[in-house]
């Protein structure tokens, strides 16, 4: 495999993440202004469960990361765009660690035990405290706006490389396309 490209295992976590953070992200947006309803606490369960999976699945790729580094820029790209590439993707993986923490404490805040895939029960990380929950629910938030707002940023830049600068970054990360 050609340095200029991401492993295949750090290429599947890619986009397996991606479509999973983006289906986390609509689900939260849909089931956070439903009545209570045995559906609405079922897709809690469902988002709290996708929830944890990101969460396991960011510490592998992580872990992957370690032993497998990046293909490097390319030697031509501005040094302010290889500083802004490195800046959203350390931010976009502390978000990706701190959105499923700070989702686990405010269930703990808010009395409502973590049981990944309705099986494994996961520990409460705090007692029960409605003010803080009710905090963390804020915070959960932002942080999630957060990381769309990273998301839309990274999907520009490689829309810009790949459009406009035709350096063919974008092909570093598609698994199906070779670079030139």
């Amino acid at each position: 495999m050609s340095e200029t490209r991401y492993t295949y295992p750090a290429m599947a976590l890619h986009w397996l993440m991606a479509v999973l953070l983006i289906g986390l992200f609509g689900l939260g947006l849909y089931m956070s202004d439903l009545p209570l309803s045995p559906d609405k606490l079922k897709l809690y369960s469902w988002h709290k469960w996708a929830g944890v999976s990101a969460f396991l699945l960011v510490l592998l790729r992580l872990a992957w990361r370690v032993g497998h580094p990046p293909p490097a820029l390319p030697a031509v790209m501005p040094r302010w765009q290889k500083l802004a590439a490195h800046g959203v993707h350390h931010l976009a993986y502390l978000l990706m660690v701190a959105i499923p923490l700070s989702g686990w404490l405010m269930s703990s805040a808010k009395g409502f035990q973590t049981v990944y895939f309705g099986v494994v029960p996961l520990p409460d990380l705090l007692s029960k405290d409605k003010p803080l929950g009710e905090l963390l629910e804020s915070v959960h938030g932002f942080l999630n706006y957060g990381l769309a707002a990273l998301v839309v940023a990274h999907v520009a830049a490689a829309l810009k490389h790949q459009l406009l600068d035709r350096d063919d970054l974008l092909a570093r990360m598609l698994p199906l396309r070779r670079n030139r």
